[in-house]
């Protein structure tokens, strides 16, 4: 998980669980100063101490979807994928810590399958949660009309 927008994800995580930050350092086993200090940018955590404040507050994968939308486009473009949507519990706010995040691409013509592996993989980087990827060639399949219906822009 990327230690970039540190701050911002942590605050997020805390306010969507509805905790303090006293709450959080609890919860995560560090005190009330130091998480104040990472959400204010004064401090930047280590990728382990990132990982256990975010499991404290059980943070959604909406969440870093949400704050790292623009490095997931860009590592979109840089595996020659585009139109990137998000689909599944995610778009139905009913996403938990234990959900993954599904993503529908549309292959470029320089795409091939090592990009998609390799852009999910980045995305599990970026984001800490599992990454499932779909492409947008199964339009016309009668059991993927529902994945078109719900998907959204990132």
């Amino acid at each position: 998980m990327r230690v970039e927008r540190a701050a911002e994800l942590i605050r997020a995580a805390r306010e969507d669980l509805g905790l303090s930050q006293t709450g959080l350092a609890a919860a995560a086993g560090m005190q009330q100063p130091t998480i104040s200090a990472y959400e204010s940018g004064r401090k930047r955590p280590r990728p382990e101490s990132l990982r256990r404040i975010l499991e404290a507050a059980h943070t959604r994968p909406s969440i870093p979807l949400a704050i790292y939308a623009d490095a997931i486009l860009d590592e979109a473009k840089r595996f020659h994928l585009d139109d990137v949507r998000v689909f599944g519990s995610a778009v139905r706010g009913q996403d938990t810590e234990h959900s993954d995040i599904d993503l529908l691409v549309h292959l470029t013509p320089a795409a091939s399958l090592f990009d998609l592996g390799g852009f999910a993989h980045e995305v599990e980087l970026i984001t800490g949660f599992e990454v499932d990827v779909l492409t947008d060639d199964l339009e016309d399949d009668e059991h993927f009309a529902h994945v078109l219906d719900e998907a959204v822009p990132l």
